[in-house]
């Protein structure tokens, strides 16, 4: 059956297979077996380029949502897979290894607040001049939106030089993700994840 991007598959995932997966432009989208997937063309986002409405922009400067980062990776992956349970890959396996990816410093979240509860956020990893988002969810008009506002300001203060956003959508489209050919991001990538000085930052 014709699956495209799919590379490879593995019997199961592990915070090693994570970490060269990821630098060589691989990711999974199950865990058990890991479908490895290295799409043609690949989604991006230009840092200096991404699209913010007027009307969000004001609802960011009128502080809706607190926003905070790596607080609460599980509980954002957890409340991904329940805003997307009928197309969401994330299964048990992911979220576990994720979050001991997370553990070692390569996993980061996003996570918007309203009166204490989480009500949306995002996560994705982190490997030296690369980021590749990974998902999102919203409990409440905006939120997803305005971490993901807090997180392309994080990634500028970090210089990362490449946003992977794996596959375009008409969400990520809208905010300004683009396609290159994989030729293109596997040179772009290479150049990333080498970057000299570079290394795990903290995010908190």
């Amino acid at each position: 059956m014709d699956d495209p991007g799919l590379v490879a598959v593995t019997k199961g995932l592990s915070t090693e297979s994570l970490l060269r997966g990821y630098t060589a432009g691989c990711f999974p989208w199950s865990g058990r077996p890991a479908r490895w997937y290295c799409p043609d063309p690949r989604a991006i986002f230009d840092l200096e380029n991404v699209h913010f409405s007027r009307r969000l922009l004001r609802t960011v400067r009128k502080g809706a949502f607190d926003i905070t980062f790596d607080t609460a990776f599980r509980w954002v992956m957890e409340s991904c897979v329940e805003a997307h349970q009928e197309s969401c890959w994330i299964d048990s396996e992911i979220i576990e290894k994720y979050t001991a990816f997370h553990k070692q410093g390569y996993a980061h979240s996003v996570e918007a607040w309203l009166d204490e509860e989480l009500v949306g956020g995002l996560y994705g990893v982190h490997i030296h001049g690369l980021f590749a988002g990974e998902s999102m969810f919203s409990r409440r008009t905006d939120a997803s939106k305005v971490a993901f506002y807090h997180l392309v300001e994080k990634l500028r203060d970090l210089k990362v030089e490449l946003f992977d956003a794996q596959v375009l959508n008409p969400h990520t489209q809208s905010l300004g993700a683009f396609e290159i050919t994989r030729e293109e991001f596997l040179a772009r990538l290479a150049k990333a994840v080498q970057r000299e000085g570079s290394g795990i930052s903290i995010w908190r």
